[in-house]
């Protein structure tokens, strides 16, 4: 059974009806063109009995010839664009920088949540993710004017390295491929422990998943902490101070007391942590053959700040 059990601490918790997400039009995804061969089955109702029949042969109506295909879609039409869909929730509200670290950071959450569902479900769509980033990594690192990207452009970072002409003379950045290799052996450590810090939250409660959501969203910066309402004794927030990495002049005139105890507005991991779990019952109420079968914008995550007066499409 692909489904998985959200357990809240003392209790377990129940999955009822499915919520609809909030579901997007993106002009992002490209038309992908045609191929030959589609072309030559659709041509008559002869060669796509025969394409099925090979099909089928060859083990391409398996679920786990069905796997690398159905993934890839979910990857593209789901989880790629997250970032850039919530771009101004992550990078303006967050304060998250433009950069690619900021954006693999995103689709990791996205891609983490989609994960349970079988093994080589699971298997596939963090292979299409590494062959993703892998593709933006080097481009970013050995850019070309030649470049057809695994995906499509993010405009969520800036590719500072990008060619700034159509013209092939220009000269272009390189970096030898062992740097490259480094980059993304960096890049598949964070995907671990990530998966491994937020594998333990989910079972350990919202005060472990927030703990996860201010360490590999937010940076371990400064961010509102986590209030204490049953504790008269206690401030109202406690928060981490870390004013040294920030725009501080000179923290030595500044009052760490009581900056600890300061609500700094944001709650951004109380909104995270609501979003994480909001969406991971909504998949959870998804069956076997729904997750396996139904259109790509059915399984499309929602926004982080829910905004009751949009109206979904249909």
């Amino acid at each position: 059974m692909l489904a998985r059990t959200l357990l809240a601490p003392g209790r377990l918790r129940r999955i009822s009806a499915p919520t609809r997400a909030i579901r997007f039009n993106s002009n992002q995804v490209p038309e992908r063109p045609v191929s030959w061969l589609t072309r030559k089955v659709l041509e008559s109702p002869k060669n796509q009995e025969r394409f099925l029949k090979l099909a089928k042969f060859i083990g391409y109506g398996t679920p786990k010839g069905q796997a690398p295909i159905r993934t890839f879609v979910l990857y593209e039409r789901v989880c790629c664009l997250k970032a850039d869909q919530d771009q101004a929730f992550w990078r303006e509200v967050c304060g998250l920088p433009p950069t690619f670290q900021s954006w693999f950071t995103v689709t990791t959450l996205h891609i983490w949540m989609l994960t349970e569902y079988g093994k080589r479900f699971g298997e596939c769509i963090v292979d299409h993710y590494f062959q993703d980033v892998e593709d933006r990594v080097r481009y970013i690192m050995q850019p070309s004017h030649d470049y057809t990207p695994y995906m499509y452009p993010s405009t969520f970072y800036l590719n500072p390295n990008a060619p700034k002409t159509n013209d092939k003379k220009e000269r272009l950045a390189r970096a030898p491929d062992r740097l490259v290799s480094q980059q993304l052996k960096i890049f598949k450590e964070q995907w671990t422990g990530f998966c491994l810090a937020f594998d333990l939250a989910l079972v350990n409660g919202d005060m472990e998943m927030a703990a996860a959501v201010w360490r590999n969203l937010l940076g371990a910066r400064g961010a509102s902490g986590i209030a204490f309402p049953d504790d008269p004794s206690a401030p109202s927030f406690r928060r981490a101070v870390n004013l040294l990495g920030g725009t501080v002049v000179n923290p030595a005139k500044v009052d760490f007391d009581k900056e600890a105890v300061t609500d700094d507005g944001s709650g951004l991991m109380l909104e995270i942590v609501k979003y994480v779990r909001r969406e991971l019952v909504r998949l959870e109420s998804l069956s076997d053959e729904e997750i396996v079968s139904i259109s790509w914008d059915e399984m499309a995550f929602g926004r982080v700040r829910e905004d009751k007066t949009e109206a979904q499409v249909p």
